[in-house]
């Protein structure tokens, strides 16, 4: 094949794709690929100045984007990604290789445990669950793959969440509502989380006791890949309060779960 015949096949295709492109939803996307772990929320004007698409177009895509649920606004007016993406990117998640490693693993544990057992990532201020083998008495019968919880309120979210930096996790929680409804026993300001989270970094564990709903309770480790300053993921046993008390979580409880969070991590780390 001749050089100018490849150049030809080049510039074809590209006017194949220039031909369907569609611009609306073009910058649709590059709005949406702006966020990241370094930028959890933005401005409008931030958003302007990182696409180059002018402040009225900006300001469409972001409201067709909000009506989808694909952005929300925070109450300082920063824009974040919505609950829509989390559910979106939970459907590729579920095939990622946290999951498929996961799976044996967790299914060995709820197995012998005979208890909920789950896997969760952090996103934003939420946990989204990753997998779930669920216990059919346990309090929070609704939840499932996809779905996403407060992370402040959960042994998994508040464990994730104690890895982050003051300025990570003042990022993550700044749309959170400390009066929004809970359980009895979860944080109600962001000065109790933090000495919640203090305690968390210094055991290696975290606990919830009724923070999500009253009759839960359960423990969460984290999950390391190939680094180990920062979790990968998080797993837990969720219980009902009626049959375990806090000393058996911290006990056998815990034992097992972190047995098959190490199980997991080096199946991570050997990938």
């Amino acid at each position: 094949m001749k050089a100018d015949d490849t150049t030809d096949g080049g510039s074809e295709a590209a006017k194949t794709g220039s031909r369907y492109r569609i611009e609306a939803l073009a910058k649709g996307l590059d709005v949406l690929r702006l966020f990241d772990e370094s930028a959890t929320s933005l401005k409008l004007r931030e958003i302007c100045d990182r696409t180059g698409i002018p402040m009225p177009t900006a300001f469409r895509v972001v409201a067709t984007l909000e009506e989808g649920g694909y952005l929300e606004r925070l109450p300082d007016g920063s824009i974040r990604p919505g609950v829509s993406v989390l559910l979106l990117g939970s459907a590729a998640l579920r095939g990622s290789s946290i999951v498929q490693l996961s799976e044996q693993p967790l299914r060995h544990l709820a197995e012998e445990s005979g208890e909920t057992v789950n896997l969760g990532v952090l996103v934003g201020d939420q946990v989204l669950y990753l997998a779930r083998l669920r216990n059919s008495d346990l309090v929070t019968a609704n939840i499932q793959v996809g779905s996403t919880l407060p992370a402040a309120y959960t042994s998994m979210g508040k464990l994730l969440l104690a890895y982050l930096s003051e300025s990570e996790l003042a990022s993550a929680l700044a749309g959170h509502d400390f009066a929004r409804d809970a359980g009895p026993n979860a944080a109600r300001s962001l000065t109790e989380l933090r000495e919640r989270l203090a305690v968390i970094r210094e055991q290696g564990y975290a606990l919830q006791d009724q923070e999500v709903a009253a009759g839960l309770r359960s423990v969460s480790v984290p999950v390391f890949g190939r680094d180990s300053a920062r979790p990968a993921a998080a797993i837990n046993i969720a219980v009902a309060s009626s049959r375990h008390d806090l000393e058996s979580l911290r006990g056998p409880l815990l034992e097992r779960v972190r047995a098959t969070a190490d199980d997991i991590s080096r199946l991570l780390r050997a990938t």
